[in-house]
Order: structure tokens, then C-alpha cells, then sequence
């Protein structure tokens, strides 16, 4: 097969490397690259994954992908098949042939490091290298997987250096090969209310407390609404100390959520409270949410506590 394999670093995906995303995802390379760290992306992406797929079967596994009908379609598959399989192994380069022949739309990525960070690597985690027999130490079963591993490397559609690579910036570059749609709507966002009476927001990644803001509840004709309601709602909002706190939220958010985009984080959930849950921060947290969804983000906004509304 043709090397057609882009060699990666840090550099930034520009527009016309990023295709449509392939069906099937061969992820491989060098033990102690990354694999692990990949595939995590991969699921967040919304791939169905599978770890150390003996080569033999993955024909297989496109075959029952088919005949799952419509209810897998759409889904993409990302497999990690490596010389963990040893034996098992051999086979990929004739089942990549065959996925051509088919007409399957694949690609491979390979993650490689320089031998002496994969050496260190092994060392730190002390964890054994899956081809080291007999006595061998971990820089043979290192040079021993990268011949066997060469032609793979070759024939790779991306080859990913991680030698000098964090994580993050591992889960940044796969995110800009293979996600085909904007970045912030990979951020799966949950914006909902609560009332600190019932208990804290013990799940949430950011918690605004709004109880400075003068309460319905006090009010007898509102106090049985709740803030989904208009007189609750025009109450909350139409109020000075209300709209000089949203401006100043709205900014807040438009600093912190393209640095979570950048981070990679697939999932925020935000917490908005009052005393009991049912009123300015039920019409707070709607205003959130609309507010998010108005930037091209994922959000469902939830109400933890409405339904504990005193009668």
C-alpha cells in the first residue's frame, strides 16, 4: 500500500485535511504512544470503540455492523489492533486490503514516540512491554515492535509523533482530524437549577448563587408560580440588579467556555441556585441556557428542585 501518511506534530489541521469523518478508525503505533489516551477521544466523538480486536476479526465486525440495519447508521468504529495480538497480528495488512476492496471508507492512524520517551514511559508506569520474552529488556521488545510494525506505519493515513506531545494536545489534534462539525458543539452543556435548601450542587462545574436578588416568594400572588411562569419570570429579569448581573455572567461565559472548548472538555454542567429552586433560579438558568444555545452551543437545561415547590 502507498504511504500516504501525514506526518503530525503540533501543528494545526488547516481546513482541507479534515474529510468527511471515515466510517472505520484503525487505531495502532507503538506501545506507550498514546493508544489509550486516543481511544477516549474516539468515544467522545461518538464512536463505538474496541480494544485489541485481533486483526482476523475486524471484517467480521464490519459485517455485523451491516447487518444491524438502520439502527447502525451513521455509526463509526474506531479499533485499536496492535502486537498485543501477536499472532493475530500478521493478518491486518490483508484485512486493510480487503476493507479496500469493499470500498470502505477508513482510515489509520499510527502514534509513535521516540524509543528513549517510550523506555521512560514503561519505566515510570512499570508495567511489562507486551512483546518482551525470555529475559528481554524493554528496549529490545521496543525495537522488536517497531519492525514489526513498519509496514503499518507506511501505509498510516496520520502518523502522530507524541514524543514531546501532553495529552491534551494528543486529544486536540485528533479532535481536529476527525470532528466534522464546530468545536463547540462537541461541549455537551447542562445549565440547572437548585435550591440550596434541598442540598448543594455536588455534580456541577460551576455553581452561581443567585439569592442577592430580591424573591417572588415573598410576594403572595407569586410565591405559587415558579420561574417558568411570565409574572415570575418579568419579575427576576426586569430589574436593574438583574440585568447588571447578566452582562457581567454573559461576559463571564464568553471568557470561560471557548477555554473549555480548547481544553477539550466534552462535558459542563452548570449550576444556577437560589433558596428553594423555584424561582429566580429556574428564570436564571433558562436565561443561561438561551444564552449558550444563541452561541452554537449543546445545552439542555434541567430544574432539580421545581417539583419540591411548597403548596
Amino acid at each position: 500500500m502507498e504511504n500516504a501518511a501525514a506526518e503530525l506534530t503540533n501543528e494545526v489541521i488547516s481546513e482541507d485535511k479534515i474529510k468527511s469523518a471515515p466510517e472505520l478508525v484503525i487505531l495502532t503505533g507503538m506501545s506507550g504512544a498514546g493508544r489509550t489516551e486516543a481511544m477516549h477521544v474516539f468515544e467522545d466523538l461518538g464512536y463505538f470503540c474496541i480494544d485489541n480486536l485481533p486483526a482476523g476479526l475486524l471484517g467480521q465486525v464490519m459485517d455485523l455492523k451491516g447487518q444491524c440495519g438502520s439502527d447502525s447508521k451513521g455509526q463509526r468504529l474506531a479499533v485499536v489492533c496492535d502486537a498485543r495480538n501477536r499472532a493475530f497480528f500478521n493478518g491486518l495488512g490483508e484485512q486493510i486490503a480487503q476493507l479496500k476492496a469493499r470500498g470502505v471508507n477508513f482510515n489509520i492512524v499510527f502514534l509513535d514516540a521516540a524509543d528513549e520517551k517510550l523506555v521512560a514511559r514503561y519505566k515510570s508506569s512499570r508495567r511489562r512491554h507486551p512483546l518482551c520474552e525470555n529475559g528481554q529488556t524493554i528496549a529490545q521488545g521496543i525495537r522488536k515492535e517497531r519492525s514489526l510494525l513498519y509496514n503499518l506505519r507506511e501505509a498510516a493515513h496520520y502518523v502522530i509523533d507524541t514524543t514531546d506531545m501532553l495529552p491534551q494536545a494528543l486529544r486536540t489534534q485528533l479532535r481536529q482530524i476527525f470532528y466534522t462539525g464546530e468545536q463547540r458543539e462537541g461541549l455537551a452543556v447542562t445549565v440547572y437549577s437548585f435550591g440550596f435548601k434541598h442540598g448543594a450542587a455536588l455534580d456541577a462545574d460551576m455553581v452561581i448563587d443567585v439569592r442577592f436578588l430580591p424573591n417572588p416568594y415573598y410576594d403572595p400572588e407569586l410565591r405559587p408560580l415558579a420561574g417558568l411562569d411570565a409574572p415570575v419570570r418579568d419579575f427576576v429579569m426586569f430589574r436593574q440588579e438583574t440585568e447588571e448581573f447578566l452582562g457581567r455572567w454573559k461576559a463571564l461565559l464568553d471568557v470561560l467556555m471557548p477555554g473549555y472548548v480548547k481544553e477539550g472538555k466534552q462535558q459542563l454542567a452548570i449550576a444556577v441556585g437560589c433558596t428553594g429552586g423555584q424561582h429566580r433560579s429556574v428564570a436564571l438558568a433558562e436565561a443561561t441556557g438561551d444564552y449558550l444555545k444563541s452561541m452554537g452551543y449543546r445545552v439542555s437545561v434541567a430544574h432539580r428542585d421545581l417539583k419540591l415547590a411548597e403548596k
